[in-house]
């Protein structure tokens, strides 16, 4: 039986599959200055500790996705990116809200990320979600102009 959740617009949540990698390249770049090969994203959807949720429409058109990384009692947000005309319609916590019912039923207990300093936008949903800054680390992010960006290190209890 197929996991699914509900998201707004008509979307729906649901497990990503092999075929998706191209798509997930593609949104991952929209928002990203270095976005992830095709390739890299294919390895995470056949790997078992990577599980990629994507939020889509009834004919399977993806709006977003989050992917995520499970270790022993850990779970890490690798990334997440919502396509740009669906940016702003809350599909981004639907797949938050996705992934943590999820990992109810796994032996995490705890969910970390990273983000950069300057990603307004995505630190608002991310305590928005409870997560908290519990560290920085200075110059992680690459930027167009040659500078680096801090990332925030955030976390949350699961359960």
């Amino acid at each position: 039986m197929m996991k699914l959740w509900m998201a707004p617009a008509g979307l729906h949540i649901e497990p990503g599959q092999m075929g998706d990698a191209r798509e997930l390249a593609r949104i991952h770049a929209t928002g990203f200055y270095r976005g992830w090969p095709e390739a890299e994203f294919a390895d995470f959807l056949g790997d078992p500790s990577t599980p990629v949720y994507v939020a889509c429409d009834p004919k399977r058109r993806i709006a977003g996705f989050a992917l995520i990384r499970i270790a022993a009692d850990e779970a890490e947000l690798l990334t997440i990116a919502v396509d740009p005309k669906w940016r702003g319609k809350r599909v981004g916590a639907a797949l938050l809200r996705a992934v943590f019912d999820d990992l109810l039923m796994s032996p995490a207990r705890r969910m970390f990320l990273e983000v950069s300093e300057d990603n307004q936008a995505a630190i608002r949903l991310y305590k928005s979600q409870g997560f908290a800054t519990i560290s920085q680390r200075k110059g992680y992010y690459a930027k167009p102009d040659g500078s680096a960006a801090t990332a925030l290190v955030m976390s949350r209890d699961l359960g």
